[in-house]
């Protein structure tokens, strides 16, 4: 309680600082682009006045310069007099003392106010006081976290019965990491988080959105997860097929080699799900998804012995054997996932046995169940495909 007390402090300390900070930001913007407007104003009306202004100045200027002449004609002697009154004449008839450039009407002339409206105060105040709401209980819960090779499922559940949850986010971290990041958003209640380095403490939390609303609800306890289950990964070097960085998904390539693409190593134990998603090219009942006992680089196919498999068309191959039941063919999006648990028919030693293995194959919301007998103890087993056409695409987990 003090840790997420604590931590809740700091992110509204910190939020309303930076609301604060923006909103500065905001009203000193705003004031500066009406003082520029009333800058462009004040410069636009007052240039025209200007102008009048020096015209008046200009007329005054010149008709006291032709009194002052006019003055200095009377005041002359008789024998300049003449002189100075006919050049006086001639001068003041080509000077039109009459005339004033149009000055205009006081209505005309802008009157510059500032309009403020208080009832932004009072908006911003009810926003302001409905901004933000702490919450004790979320609605939403981490409920389990299940190992799988490089990857963890999580899954999460809603612990309010009042609230109806239209989609939920699902965000993680590593332990050494400052910033959770987003990794689902959606409406089912569980997602398979890959890309995890095994043996490393990642931090999970999610959140929910209620029906209509915008707003996502406060998170979950973060809760650690992690695995300890290294990832399952493409043998490389094999030539018809082209490889992702992480080795986790294989293209089928445009070249002629066929053969069956392995797991690097034996990673697939009993007891898990093993997980196959595809994006389709063109089928061949050769193709093959599926485990088997070991490597064997001179087949083309996994439909053989120590080997099951299912075939893009939706076939179910045992130790080479085409079962009577079938599955539906493989599409685009769709996974295909097997689990297997031991079932012990003799003694297992160093020399051999009777060793059966139950084998569930799903695809396309259908399943078979059967028994795989083999003559040895399997620990762990190989994955492994094979396709005739480019254009396939899988990624295991």
């Amino acid at each position: 309680i003090k840790d997420s007390a604590t931590l809740t402090r700091d992110v509204l300390e910190q939020h309303f600082s930076d609301l604060k900070g923006t909103l500065k930001k905001l009203l000193d913007e705003r004031l500066m682009s009406l003082l520029q407007e009333v800058d462009v104003i004040e410069q636009e009306s007052i240039k025209p006045l200007d102008e009048c202004q020096k015209l008046i100045e200009h007329g005054v200027s010149t008709a006291d310069d032709l009194l002052r002449e006019g003055e200095s004609a009377v005041d002359g002697d008789v024998g300049q007099q003449n002189e100075k009154l006919s050049n006086f004449t001639k001068k003041a008839l080509h000077i039109q003392l009459d005339s004033l450039p149009e000055v205009p009407s006081l209505v005309d002339v802008p009157c510059l106010s500032a309009q403020l409206d208080d009832c932004l105060l009072t908006i911003l105040r009810n926003q302001i006081f409905r901004h933000g709401t702490v919450a004790s209980h979320p609605p939403v819960q981490l409920e389990e976290f299940v190992e799988k090779p490089g990857g963890i499922l999580v899954r999460w559940c809603k612990v309010d019965d009042d609230f109806i949850p239209q989609d939920y986010r699902l965000q993680y971290r590593k332990s050494t990491a400052s910033h959770f990041e987003d990794v689902y958003v959606g409406s089912e209640t569980e997602f398979m988080v890959l890309h995890i380095d095994p043996n490393v403490d990642y931090q999970f939390r999610v959140c929910a959105r209620g029906d209509g609303r915008q707003e996502w609800s406060p998170w979950s306890v973060p809760q650690a997860g992690r695995t300890t289950l290294v990832p399952h990964e493409w043998t490389t070097g094999l030539e018809g097929y082209s490889l992702s960085s992480r080795r986790n998904i294989a293209l089928r390539n445009d070249s002629q080699s066929c053969g069956v693409l392995y797991s690097k190593a034996p990673t697939y134990f009993c007891g898990q799900t093993l997980t196959f998603r595809q994006t389709v090219g063109q089928p061949d009942r050769r193709d093959s998804l599926g485990v088997c006992v070991e490597q064997r680089n001179d087949d083309d196919s996994l439909q053989r012995d120590k080997a099951v498999c299912i075939s893009t068309n939706g076939a179910v191959f045992v130790n080479g054997k085409e079962m009577t039941n079938q599955l539906p063919a493989v599409t685009s999006g769709s996974t295909v996932t097997f689990d297997m648990e031991v079932v012990q028919l003799g003694p297992c030693s160093n020399e051999g046995g009777n060793f059966k293995l139950r084998v569930t194959i799903s695809s396309n919301n259908r399943e078979v169940v059967f028994d795989w007998v083999l003559d040895q103890c399997c620990g762990s087993l190989y994955f492994g495909c094979s396709f005739s056409y480019p254009g396939w695409k899988v990624l295991v987990f």
